[in-house]
Formats: structure tokens, sequence, C-alpha cells
């Protein structure tokens, strides 16, 4: 038996490979970047096959780095950004059109039109998900609508289709297995939520033929091993988790009212909720959460935050007026207060709790004493402000009130906004010191799954310790500013057609 785990994390800006041994050590953490394209206002596009070389290099530099051979491999364990969608050629493995990305809004008429023929209550109680272009579902059609002849190919099962896990699990095992896993199929609104199964009326409702779709992998079996030419010897693949999944894990957020948040392009608020999905609410998605060996499945409230990090990058590549994120600390403390500019930043809509398509940016309250120190807390705090909708929204919801939230990713070296947070929540923000929280919980996963570790509490714990932030500021203040932020907010909304 291998001493060591390997873990992929293909998300939405970078590829990363790490390699933990047995005593959860991290040996070496390895990445590449990916490459965004932008062809229309509202899409964004990914190339797969620069994925699957970035996967490559990442995980055989790793090796390399490392000196471990694939030998030595217990598990790999896969984690990745949902809901971006792949469609690829059987028999050659070659991707038929970009891959469709999470933020990308192409389909948001389609989703129009299916919530206004009033199915959105029943998709949501099925799915746990609103109709949304989001989700996987309507960009698959998209893509089986608009290349040449594609639909007639699926519909004759020369095509696969599935998110990032599928695709990466079909390269690595040579087109021999295709297979995705309740974390990442709960994303696409064609999957049953409480059955964890594909659903014929929800695929025909999205015009999606189920031939493309592949297996939901649930029990305690590998879900494949690869093939000896991609890392030089045949290794078992054990797990597959959505990356905000996997970073619930890594927190050891397991029992229902335990939540946390993820600041990355996007922030991603989850709460575990145990074996029930809650799916009453418009305002939350209900989704599958990483669910041990011979346990019923487990579930999650989330909110989905479309621009916090993705705002902050705005202000350096779009705009100029930083070099870095880390100038951002620095110019929300030189201010006493935000001087009354609000940014909203709905730069491809709204997510959780609006879910506004046609939302679009905003920043208000400008005059001509606003400096770029201004616009650079404004986005700042309007990270603190989406996520304590989101929170507000879980806690009507679950009948669980936050009590302390754990944190991620790499906004939380900012400790202005970190403090901020915190203050604006009302509760203590206990962030991670290690950087890779999601690594982490794909290797945690994968090892578990492959023996390595035991149940959770025999999972390590994440290197690096924690540092706690406590609220200082009264309810009174912090309540004051959330109405204000709600204010220049219903501003930005319904502006996009």
């Amino acid at each position: 038996m291998g001493r060591y785990v390997m873990a992929i994390d293909q998300g939405t800006s970078s590829t990363k490979a790490m390699i933990v041994d047995e005593d959860g050590r991290i040996v070496t953490t390895t990445s590449s970047e990916v490459t965004q394209s932008f062809p229309r206002p509202g899409w964004v596009e990914h190339d797969p096959e620069e994925i699957w070389r970035g996967v490559l290099e990442t995980t055989r530099r790793a090796l390399s780095f490392a000196r471990v051979d694939a030998s030595q491999l217990a598990a790999v364990g896969i984690t990745n950004q949902r809901e971006t969608t792949v469609v690829w050629e059987r028999d050659t493995g070659r991707a038929l059109y970009p891959a469709i990305v999470w933020q990308d809004r192409r389909t948001a008429s389609t989703c129009a039109a299916l919530q206004g023929d009033g199915v959105g209550d029943w998709v949501r109680a099925r799915t746990g998900l609103r109709i949304d272009p989001y989700f996987s579902a309507t960009k698959v059609a998209w893509i089986l609508d608009h290349v040449d002849g594609l639909r007639a190919r699926a519909a004759r099962g020369e095509v696969a289709a599935g998110t990032i896990d599928s695709w990466l699990l079909w390269k690595l095992t040579g087109g021999r297995v295709h297979a995705t896993d309740p974390t990442n199929a709960s994303r696409t609104l064609l999957m049953d939520l409480t059955r964890v199964a594909w659903d014929e009326e929800l695929c025909d409702l999205f015009t999606v033929p189920t031939a493309v779709l592949g297996r939901i992998a649930t029990g305690d079996a590998p879900l494949a091993e690869s093939d000896a030419d991609v890392w030089g010897s045949p290794v078992p693949i054990t797990s597959m988790l959505g990356d905000q999944q996997a970073a619930l894990l890594a927190h050891r957020c397991v029992s229902p009212g335990q939540t946390k948040n993820t600041y990355g392009t996007g922030s991603f608020v989850l709460q575990h909720t145990g074996a029930v999905p809650l799916t009453a609410s418009a305002s939350l998605i209900a989704t599958a959460a990483s669910t041990p060996p011979r346990t019923a499945q487990q579930y999650a409230l989330e909110g989905s935050i479309f621009a916090t990090g993705a705002a902050v990058q705005w202000l350096r590549d779009g705009l100029g007026i930083i070099e870095s994120a880390d100038e951002t600390q620095d110019l929300a403390a030189s201010l006493d207060d935000n001087g009354d500019v609000w940014f909203v930043p709905a730069l491809s809509g709204l997510g959780a709790p609006h879910w506004d398509p046609g939302a679009r940016g905003l920043l208000i309250g400008v005059t001509r004493g606003t400096t770029r120190a201004h616009v650079a807390r404004a986005a700042l705090e309007s990270i603190a402000y989406q996520t304590r909708e989101v929170v507000d929204a879980m806690n009507a919801q679950s009948g669980h009130p936050l009590r302390e939230l754990q944190a991620d990713g790499g906004a939380t070296r900012n400790a202005w906004l970190m403090q901020f947070q915190s203050d604006v929540l009302g509760v203590p923000v206990v962030v991670s010191a290690s950087a890779e929280a999601t690594l982490w919980g794909a290797a945690s996963a994968a090892g578990r799954a492959g023996r390595l570790w035991r149940e959770v509490d025999g999972l390590p714990a994440a290197p690096g310790g924690v540092v706690r932030y406590e609220p200082a500021m009264s309810d009174d203040q912090r309540d004051d500013l959330q109405q204000r932020w709600a204010s220049a907010l219903a501003r930005s909304r319904s502006w996009a057609t």
C-alpha cells in the first residue's frame, strides 16, 4: 500500500497539485495558471485541453519535486470548479467546444423562459437549485445546439458531457471511465437530490440526453485507476469533490450548523445540514456534501456569491488603480470610514440571495473627494456585506444561527477585510492558516477513501493553525451599514436585458 496521497485542485484561475504523506505532512505543492477568455459580454470560457495539460504538468512536477514514485501513492483525489461544462468526443477524447465556465451568463434568456413557464418551484424541490445560467444543464444544451451536427451525434452516443471532474477522470483513465460524484452532479440541475440519480424528467426539461452523462459514483469502491502512462504506473483515483465541498471537509464542518466561507474569485458560504436537504428557500441552494463511506448522503446549504476576489482583480486589471491585491489592505486602513462610497460588484449578475442575472456593477456615492482608497475599501466592504446577506438567509432557513465562520481562500490574507467581516457578521471569523483548504479537503477525502486514514476523527488537521478575529462593532452600526449597502445594491438590479 502506498504511503502518500496526491490531491488535484482544478480551479477557475489555476490548477494545483499537492502531495501529503501518511502523517498528514505536506511534501510539496505545485501550480499552473488557467487562461480565461471572454469572447462576448457575459461569456466566460476555458480551453479544456489546456486544463488537461495543466493537470499533467502540475502533477508530474509535484511527483518529481517530492521524489515520490507513482507506485508510492495510495490514492489520488480530485477537486474542481463545479458547474463549468465540457463536451467531448468519445472516440478521440477531443473537446468539441471551449469549456463554458460557471460564471458564464449566455443562457440567461433560456433560464428566464423556463422560469416564466412556472417550473421553478418544481425544479428546486427536486434538485435543490434555482433555474439559473450558473448551473450546468443549460450550458450542455447550448453547446449541443450551437455546434453543427452535435445534437444528432449525441443521440448516436458519440458525445460525452460533464463537469470538470468528469473530463479529468476520462482523460486520466484514457477514456475508460465516464463518471462524476454527487457533489458535482448536484450542481447540474439534472440530478434528483434525494435519490442521488439522474432524473429523466429534468433531462427532458433541459433537453440534455441522458446518454451524454456519466454515472454518478457512490459507495466505497475507488472510482477508477489511472492509465499507467499518465504518471508511470496505475494509481487508484478514490474521490472527487466539488471545490466548495472539499473546503467544507477541510474545515471539518461535518455536523449540522457548521459553516465555512471560501473567499476566492467568488465566495461560497456552505453550512452543513446533515442527512436532510433543505430545498424550501428560493434564495439559497441545497447541495450534496462530502459523505463518508457507509453513511447516508450528507447535504449542505449554500450561498454562491459570484464576484468577490473578482472585484479586486477588476480594480487591478480593468481599472489599473492597484498593482496587486495586497495593496487594498493598506488603502482601506488609511481611511476612517468609507466616505459613503459603495461598490456593488455585480460584474456577472448577482448570485445568492438575489439571483439576478440582469444586475450589473455599480459604484455610487462618488464625489470630487473620492480617491482610489475609497474605491478599494468599497470593494473590500462589498465582500463582507454580500457574505452577511447569505448568512442572514441561512440563519432564517436552517434553524442553526451562525456562531462562528470558518474561512479560507486568498482574501483571508487581508487582515483588514477579515476583521471587517467579523464586525459586520457580529461573530468570530476563524481563518485557516493553510492557503490550500480546497486541496486539503481533496487529500482528506482521497486518503479516507483509500484507507490511508480512518473516518473524520482520524483525518489529519490542515497545517498551520488558525487566526481568530473577534467582532468589535456595535449592533446598531453594523445594521446601519448593511441597510445602506442594501440601498446601493437595489440600484444595480435588473439593469441588463
